[in-house]
């Protein structure tokens, strides 16, 4: 795979190659089949794939109804939408029926970082954390991305996929099988432990390898935000003096919160990179709102020097 590509693009080519084989797999859209990437599907499987409009409640009562027919739908949006919006259908009809619906959260995070705070979905991780039944998944580039996607088509039962909408390097091996639940080393070290999701976890490793030689961190990608293997995430972390978090969400529920949880008997110091209680904001490109909110490499140096240090 080329070395930058895009989720969303990479999201709509795994899921034409499934339908191919499957002819469960179906996608329901808000009106937004352009900017969330899925147009290629439209045309490939147009009797699969279902226009809502702007309405995800009703986009997300739809799916839970294909759900019951024995389809396999794929809710797709902004993740501030298709997460935010439609929260109350996704809890009622899909979660407490455990029904066998993908929601897909496109521009997740910061990354439609034009558009400002009211398409930018800082808090998702958190309240699709917080339902029972519910499985969510941050992959880390697209390579990650087209596993994830072939695991959560296989899975029988609900599931949030967030995804970035900009191209950035993988920092995942091609091919890697996807486990649910989950996280892997990217990076050996001894002295901090460092856990990462979605955007962050390239972020992380390149922090790391530029502190080489003066901190040795640990870089753990933790794609799978629940279930969360808290037992493996604390052995994960044992022998280092302290953690990082680093995430491109609100450091109030997401990955730090979910790690603190995991640590609270373990008693380990932990530093938080992510974004400080407050929503987005417009910028003129995706590195400026991530400067803005110490999303940036430097960031993460800071914070595992810190933890370094005690």
């Amino acid at each position: 795979m080329e070395s930058k590509v895009e989720m969303r693009k990479i999201f709509c080519d795994t899921l034409i190659d499934l339908a191919k084989a499957d002819e469960r797999i179906c996608i329901v859209n808000s009106d937004s089949r352009q900017i969330s990437g899925t147009r290629d599907f439209e045309q490939a499987y147009p009797d699969r794939h279902y226009e809502m409009g702007i309405a995800e409640a009703n986009m997300t009562s739809v799916a839970a109804g294909l759900a019951q027919t024995g389809k396999i739908p794929f809710t797709n949006s902004f993740a501030v939408f298709s997460a935010g919006r439609a929260f109350d259908q996704i809890r009622q009809t899909i979660s407490i029926g455990r029904l066998n619906v993908k929601i897909v959260g496109s521009s997740a995070g910061l990354s439609d970082f034009g558009d400002g705070s009211t398409h930018q979905s800082v808090e998702d991780i958190a309240y699709m954390r917080s339902i029972p039944n519910m499985t969510v998944i941050c992959p880390a580039d697209a390579n990650e991305t087209v596993e994830a996607v072939k695991a959560i088509a296989a899975y029988d039962g609900p599931c949030y996929l967030r995804l970035n909408r900009n191209d950035y390097d993988n920092v995942t091996a091609e091919g890697k099988k996807f486990e649910i639940g989950i996280p892997s080393v990217l990076k050996e070290g001894s002295q901090v432990a460092v856990f990462a999701t979605g955007y962050m976890t390239g972020v992380a490793l390149a922090a790391a390898r530029e502190l080489e030689g003066t901190v040795s961190a640990k870089i753990i990608n933790v794609s799978t935000l629940k279930p969360l293997n808290e037992e493996l995430i604390v052995k994960m972390a044992e022998g280092c003096s302290g953690i990082v978090t680093a995430e491109e969400h609100s450091i109030i529920g997401g990955l730090g919160g979910a790690v603190s949880q995991a640590f609270c008997k373990a008693c380990k110091p932990i530093e938080f990179v992510g974004i400080n209680d407050t929503f987005g904001c417009s910028a003129h490109s995706y590195k400026d709102v991530l400067d803005y909110h110490g999303l940036t490499k430097e960031h993460v140096m800071e914070a595992i020097k810190k933890i370094a240090a005690i």
